[in-house]
């Protein structure tokens, strides 16, 4: 393609490839000999962005545009179109004969004189239109066809049937419903669908990026992919609409440009027509019988008529439903009714709904006025339905709602609690939770010490300005009196799954005390995923068999479960035992629903494990992008502390991927933000990185102490659980130091916890470390019997360190050629997950083994990380440091830094020879 040709290719639309092809090709045939086209579709696809995109595109390539678009107003002004068009460009009638000019100077209103025939109107304006392509091609751009004159289109549709050999194209766009007729006979026409969802979803996240994700896939489902829709939307919503789709009305509020354009079509309709349209919106289901149950008249079904005429509506009879052309039309309807008549046809629609409960509280709710005690009791039923189904979001938004409808008491207070408790622990609602709390209290003051009340102020304390110990402390006090008085035992025992985190995130052996207090109370009485996560989150090195496999017991169900609050718990519980992998499914589910707006709080949790599941695979992009996913979807929705987790993996890649500055800088974030919370978990997550980091680059001085500043060698830390990954770390640290009885101390501590026994990959820490430690004569066996652990290798990270560390002493033992295999295996593996560190030491001890240099072999040298070839790679495109660091939440110096490893790792010294370099030696692990 030529420069002319490329500049003369309309701007891309989203989603509208398809269409932009067509434009291309369109525009290029009438640059040569001529070409016509007619775009039709429903109102609000994007036709006008279209024939924008094509204006602008032939103007590019040098062709003269004229421009014209149809009006209601104007439609029985005869040629007001052809005034539109020609207007600008009268010059031309100086070149036409004087009969010709006459003609037009009269269709166009410039002067008086009788009508001329309409093929001598039609006529004189293609030798016009010829004459002006003589200079350069023509293209007529001709909006809403429809509304066009009949003169004008008559003359439009006579110049494109007659453009052979002319450098003139004619390109227009008309609303056009099923049943309509082309507009103009017999030129090609290309009906523009709807937006794909992926499309649909792309615009709107690029129009309106701060959508609440709930409040998104409201909004998607009800433009249904209409572009003009997806653009109005979201500019009708308040802040809190914006934010909580709890917040949302039951229909969303229309746009100006929407509600004028379905305004139009409505109000020519009868009154009793709106009505029963207004009923069928209201109700939502389209089911006839309903509407006929609830229609003021036997007339009904002939009532519809003028909405079907209108191609509004679609009326099944045989079928019993009645189908809207699209959806915001049965939004229009509803906004465009007064208050008095929605809340008529909500009564009537409750009145018929006896047999549905839910149904019938929602259509009650919406017609009172005041308190309404039957309505506010089917909505709280119905919320707690949903609950009982993992809909936490409507189970919020149900519960609202029957509090409003609760006189000032005990109700009303509960329901509010149980809204800010769900908000917090499920939907996503966290910045709610102050409010609701206030409203509580204020229906009813003894609301303050309720469970639900404890555990939403326990949530909002831990991720706002609030620290570990008054959040402990709001939940003690209530769990406490909760045991005294006998409280419920679900709120009881989410209240003391909240207490668990709680005390996961102190870090301190004290805190617990309450927890285990409790559960020993109700020994028999708490749920089997409590029971087990007291003791695996609790003190994992004090799991026993019976633990491991009660938590068994709840994985293998977790296929059948649909409550996502419940998977999230059960993979905590599973989280430092190991059994993340089993996990993994459920957890997924959880994510995907927290992304298309469900139980937002849980899917931040449940991406949390799986960054962490999927580094301990070995799967670090995959780990890395649900990491920064988890962080800037808990960041966004106020979940810091539940969120640092992800940024202790982003740390944790950083470390072993060799950049030091960032695993410094997120291990700094983490603590800054956490020590004066008193969260210390968190500061123990910090120093496991920094001893990873250590370890790397051949420090194991300072390794050792990160290691032992989260358990004194030697001891397993109670109610320090990081302590069982860290623990081959000690061990390789103190040997390395020279403090051997300090290893085989902690090797001795690791081996009598009956939980390193019962798991492929802490089985492998620990006899990896008992070979580290090995004397002489007992290493070999020993580091033999920990690669055999089974299912070993599926940790590959600590499987290579292991090998590393047995190629290592079987060098010193001057057994050259097994060191060799097994520091061959070590070096790839570290280079296939981009383990640079690690791939050098690796590298150093097979040159110390005299094995020559192998040309085709990747070192340190030479690879890159993941995170190194992603900025080169963007780097290569021609995107800035700042640029780069925007998509990839990195500073400029950050992305400095990486370039300045890149480029002698590929052998350059600029950016312009990066796009090369990358592609003739893809190094990358």
């Amino acid at each position: 393609m030529d420069r002319a040709e490329e500049r003369q290719r309309p701007t891309p639309l989203i989603g509208r490839a398809r269409e932009l092809d067509l434009l291309h090709g369109f525009l290029g045939r009438a640059a040569e000999g001529g070409a016509a086209l007619v775009l039709t579709g429903d109102a609000g696809v994007g036709r006008t962005a279209l024939l924008d995109t094509a204006a602008r595109a032939a103007a590019a390539g040098g062709a003269r545009v004229l421009r014209a678009a149809g009006t209601e107003s104007e439609a029985d002004v005869d040629n007001a179109g052809l005034n539109q068009l020609l207007l600008p460009v009268l010059g031309v009638l100086r070149s036409l004969s004087d009969a010709q000019r006459g003609v037009l100077e009269v269709s166009l209103g410039l002067r008086a004189g009788a009508p001329a025939d309409r093929l001598v109107v039609s006529t004189a304006v293609l030798t016009a239109l010829r004459e002006l392509a003589v200079e350069a091609p023509v293209v007529l751009v001709v909006d809403d066809l429809q509304w066009l004159d009949r003169e004008s289109v008559r003359a439009v549709g006579f110049v494109a049937r007659r453009l052979v050999g002319a450098r003139i194209g004619v390109l227009a766009a008309s609303r056009m419903g099923p049943l309509d007729a082309p507009p103009l006979a017999g030129i090609p026409t290309h009906e523009v669908q709807p937006l794909p969802d992926g499309a649909a979803e792309e615009l709107l996240r690029i129009r309106s990026p701060t959508l609440a994700a709930g409040v998104r896939r409201r909004v998607l489902a009800a433009a249904q992919g209409s572009p003009l829709a997806l653009v109005e939307l979201p500019a009708a919503l308040s802040g809190p609409q914006q934010r909580a789709v709890a917040a949302l009305p039951e229909v969303l509020p229309l746009g100006g440009r929407l509600r004028a354009r379905l305004a139009a079509r409505m109000s020519s309709l009868p009154a009793g027509t709106r009505h029963l349209l207004l009923m069928s919106a209201l109700d939502g289901t389209g089911d006839l019988g309903v509407l006929r149950a609830a229609a003021p008249d036997e007339g009904w079904l002939d009532a519809l008529g003028p909405a079907e005429r209108a191609q509004l509506v679609a009326v099944d009879v045989a079928g019993r439903t009645l189908s809207w052309r699209h959806p915001l039309v049965a939004a229009a309807t509803v906004e465009l009714a007064t208050s008095g008549e929605r809340r008529r046809a909500h009564r009537a629609l409750a009145d018929v709904l006896t047999d549905s409960p839910e149904r019938r509280g929602r259509h009650l709710a919406e017609a009172a006025v005041g308190a309404d005690q039957e309505a506010a009791d089917l909505l709280d039923q119905a919320a707690h339905r949903a609950l009982h189904t993992g809909d936490g979001v409507h189970a919020v938004t149900g519960l609202l709602r029957a509090a409003d409808l609760s006189p000032d008491g005990p109700d009303r207070a509960r329901r509010l609690a149980e809204a800010a408790y769900l908000g917090a622990d499920v939907a996503g609602e966290l910045y709610r939770v102050p409010e609701l709390l206030r409203r509580a209290r204020s229906a009813d003051p003894a609301a303050g010490e309720s469970l639900q009340t404890a555990v939403a102020a326990a949530y909002h304390l831990l991720n706002t300005d609030g620290d570990v110990d008054h959040a402990h402390a709001v939940l003690v006090r209530a769990i406490e009196a909760a045991l005294r008085d006998g409280g419920g035992a679900a709120e009881l025992e989410d209240a003391l799954h909240s207490l668990l985190v709680v005390c996961h995130f102190s870090g301190r052996a004290e805190t617990w005390q309450p927890l285990d207090a409790a559960v020993d109370r109700l020994r028999g009485q708490v749920g089997p995923v409590l029971a087990a996560a007291a003791r695996t989150l609790g003190d994992p090195a004090a799991s026993t068999a019976d633990d491991l496999g009660r938590l068994d017991e709840v994985i293998d169900g977790l296929d059948r479960e649909t409550d996502p609050a419940r998977i999230v718990r059960t993979g905590i519980a599973a989280f430092y035992v190991d059994r993340l992998d089993d996990c993994r499914e459920a957890l997924e589910r959880v994510a995907a629903d927290g992304r298309r707006g469900g139980a937002v709080a849980s899917a931040v949790q449940a991406l949390m494990m799986l960054c962490h599941e999927a580094f301990g695979a070995g799967r670090w992009d995959d780990a890395r992008r649900s990491a920064r996913e988890g962080v800037e979807l808990g960041e966004a929705s106020g979940y810091r502390l539940v969120s640092l987790p992800g940024v202790y993996c982003l740390a944790l890649l950083a470390a072993v991927e060799g950049d030091a500055e960032a695993a410094r800088r997120q291990t700094d974030q983490m603590v800054a933000w956490a020590r004066p919370r008193g969260a210390r978990a968190v500061e123990h997550f910090a120093h496991r990185v920094a001893g990873l980091s250590a370890l790397g680059r051949g420090d194991p001085e300072e390794a050792y102490r990160q290691a032992v500043a989260i358990s004194p060698p030697g001891a397993l830390a109670a109610h320090v659980p990081v302590a069982l990954g860290v623990g081959m770390d000690l061990v390789e640290a103190a040997v390395h130091t020279g403090r051997h009885a300090a290893a085989a101390g902690h090797v001795a501590a690791m081996q009598g916890s009956a939980v390193f026994g019962l798991r492929p990959r802490l089985a492998l820490l620990a006899a990896g470390s008992a070979a580290m430690a090995a004397p002489e004569g007992a290493a070999v066996a020993c580091f033999e019997q920990a690669l055999a652990v089974p299912r070993a290798d599926a940790y590959p990270f600590e499987f290579a360190r292991v090998q590393l560390a047995y190629g290592e002493h079987l060098r010193r033992s001057r057994a050259t050629g097994a060191a060799r295999v097994q520091l061959t295996a070590a070096c790839e593996a570290f280079a296939r997950l981009g383990a640079a560190p690690w791939v050098a030491r690796a590298s150093q001890e097979l040159r110390a083994t005299g094995k020559p240099r192998d040309r085709g072999a990747r070192d340190a040298s030479v690879v890159l990380t993941p995170q190194e070839h992603e900025i080169a790679m963007l780097a290569a495109t021609g995107l800035t440091n700042k640029q780069i660091g925007a998509q990839l939440y990195l500073s400029h110096r950050t992305v400095s830094a990486h370039l300045y490893r890149v480029f002698p790792k590929l052998g350059i010294a600029s950016r312009a020879a990066l796009r090369d370099a990358l592609t003739q030696r893809p190094a990358v692990g």
